[in-house]
């Protein structure tokens, strides 16, 4: 008799899903889970659409720059600037802009290349800041539901005198446990959803340096 009834109360014991997790918080729990997942989508948003965008950024032709040394060294300039233009990337604009200015004094077409990368760089790290806020805000969200969660417990044990009511301290303590866990979840993935386009974004930003310094190598060429 006492075998079955231990084995009945070990198949009886409580599970609870993440849903019926984040309901028991209550009011402000649910409203600050909501506020984050809201951040949550929007960091998987922007580092997919940024990824995309920088890895298109970095393709680029091997044969591009021989071409653009073989026309500029022959004085087709026209054709190596349409040929920069048929090329939708970063390095491509950014020459250019150094071959639209061949003839004028290097200081010039070093300006004119020194802007044209600040353009590309500026469009390459569209949004990314939005991820290092999210990643840095994610966990204080969170930490302000265990706040709240906090006081709610705080309070309903100073109003129970010695009738303390379990079921409404326990969604205290829900709200302050799980909106911690939630806030820094997205606070993790934003971090290293920013870190990584960063190191991305970097790669593109040296071929640019890299192409530049050749381009000047180009010009400097004996004819």
């Amino acid at each position: 008799m006492f075998l079955y009834q231990e084995n009945t109360a070990l198949q009886t014991e409580k599970t609870i899903s993440i849903l019926e997790l984040i309901e028991s918080g209550g009011v402000g729990g649910i409203s600050i889970i909501s506020v984050l997942f809201i951040l949550l989508v929007v960091v998987i948003y922007i580092y997919f659409e940024r990824l995309l965008a920088i890895r298109s950024a970095s393709k680029i032709d091997k044969s591009f720059m021989p071409e653009i040394r073989t026309h500029v060294l022959s004085g087709k300039i026209d054709v190596a600037k349409n040929l920069c233009q048929s090329q939708n990337n970063p390095v491509a604009r950014l020459l250019e802009k150094g071959v639209s200015r061949i003839g004028r004094p290097l200081e010039d077409i070093n300006s004119a290349l020194e802007n044209a990368g600040r353009i590309e760089v500026y469009k390459l790290e569209k949004n990314i800041s939005v991820l290092a806020t999210i990643a840095g805000v994610a966990p204080m969200i969170g930490f302000l539901g265990t706040v709240i969660g906090m006081i709610l417990s705080i309070f309903e044990i100073s109003t129970a005198g010695g009738n303390i009511d379990m079921q409404l301290l326990s969604n205290g303590l829900y709200t302050a446990m799980t909106t911690t866990v939630a806030g820094l979840i997205v606070g993790i993935i934003g971090y290293i959803s920013y870190n990584h386009l960063v190191v991305k974004t970097n790669k593109v930003v040296y071929q640019m340096e890299t192409t530049s310094l050749e381009f000047f190598d180009l010009l400097n060429e004996p004819t």
